[in-house]
């Protein structure tokens, strides 16, 4: 697996999460099953998506990551069709190529679920353009029957009242996942419980980001 590269701010995020544990804990529901290979994106570009890039590499799961990537590129499988990042484009590809060859179809999407306008802008987009292409890649998952996982790891800073940036990350995404894993402090109004019920979709509550190392293992074992 290629070494993962990861920034100094990203590093010290990590840091601050992993020191900040006493114990990892998470929900007794029922932990959703998926298959490789698995391609990690964004919705709404904000750092969390590297938290559970961080995460997958500890668990020793390998994946690509693209961070806008447009249908094309999702159902060029692994590989992303060869695209190299550029400005306002980013890829990273980590797949096993001897198990997953070029051009495998994806079997499992992780979408990180978080606004930051900043991120947004350095990727050309608005959050009317980010919603719009969230709709095509997720309705496309649907019509290929990949698997979607929705992460929502930022706690309190990444909520806001209805219609917010993060909201409506959170519209575009949760209610059409196959799989729905949060942290508690994000999840406090219970917006994800009513979500999880009304959709009929699993859900795990984590308290901290690097709980998903244990819960990834389980879901690709």
């Amino acid at each position: 697996m290629k070494k993962l590269k990861i920034s100094g701010q990203a590093l010290s995020l990590f840091l601050i999460i992993y020191l900040g544990l006493t114990m990892p804990g998470f929900s007794e529901a029922e932990i959703a099953k998926a298959r490789l290979p698995v391609l990690t994106t964004s919705a709404g570009q904000s750092p969390d998506v590297t938290t559970i890039n961080i995460v997958l590499e500890e668990a020793g799961i390998a994946y690509d990551y693209c961070d806008v990537p447009d249908v094309e590129i999702v159902n060029a499988g692994v590989g992303l069709a060869g695209k190299e990042s550029g400005p306002g484009f980013h890829v990273e590809v980590y797949t096993d190529k001897e198990k997953f060859p070029e051009g495998t179809p994806y079997k499992t999407v992780i979408i990180a679920i978080g606004a930051s306008l900043k991120g947004m802008g350095a990727s050309g987009l608005t959050v009317e353009t980010e919603v719009s292409r969230l709709k095509k890649i997720i309705d496309n998952c649907k019509k290929k029957k990949m698997f979607i996982i929705a992460v929502h790891v930022g706690g309190t800073s990444k909520r806001g009242a209805p219609g917010s940036d993060n909201e409506r990350m959170i519209d575009a995404v949760a209610p059409f996942a196959d799989y729905l894993i949060v942290t508690g402090d994000g999840n406090k109004d219970g917006r994800f419980d009513t979500i999880a019920k009304e959709k009929g979709i699993p859900l795990t509550m984590i308290e901290y980001a690097l709980d998903l190392v244990e819960i990834f293992k389980e879901v690709f074992e």
